[in-house]
């Protein structure tokens, strides 16, 4: 298991990952559906709980990682890449505004991005070890 405290950024990278592969599966999981249940376009609802999950997982794994950078860009792109997938998910959800469901790739691919760029040049494990470049 990965501990969040110490690795935030390949938890965060990992989660990113899964929620892109369940958002690619999400349209096969429809069709696949529809062969055994007409004209129902319900999903499980384990697989509707993914949504909410992955958000955890993410919203953990953006926290540690901005308390453990020291790049100050890296802090605002985590958390506007995660507030967007929030938004996005949380839209979905409420069916306020009509969004393309693509969308929701943007800020997921860029998660995993930030996380992957945070781990490889500046994760900080103690405060004499951290990294200095910017």
């Amino acid at each position: 298991m990965i501990d969040i405290t110490k690795k935030p950024d390949a938890l965060g990278a990992l989660a990113s990952s899964l929620c892109l592969v369940h958002c690619v599966a999400t349209p096969f999981l429809f069709v696949a559906q529809s062969g055994l249940v007409v004209n129902h376009l319900t999903m499980p609802s384990w697989w509707k709980f993914l949504d909410f999950l992955f958000l955890a997982i993410s919203f953990l794994a953006v926290y540690r990682s901005t308390q453990t950078t020291t790049i100050n860009w890296i802090k605002p792109a985590l958390w506007l890449s995660y507030g967007g997938l929030f938004l996005i998910i949380m839209n979905e959800k409420m069916e306020l505004f009509p969004i393309p469901e693509a969308t929701i790739y943007i800020p997921t691919i860029a998660l995993i991005g930030f996380h992957l760029y945070n781990k490889k040049y500046c994760n900080c494990t103690t405060n004499d070890q951290c990294c200095v470049h910017e």
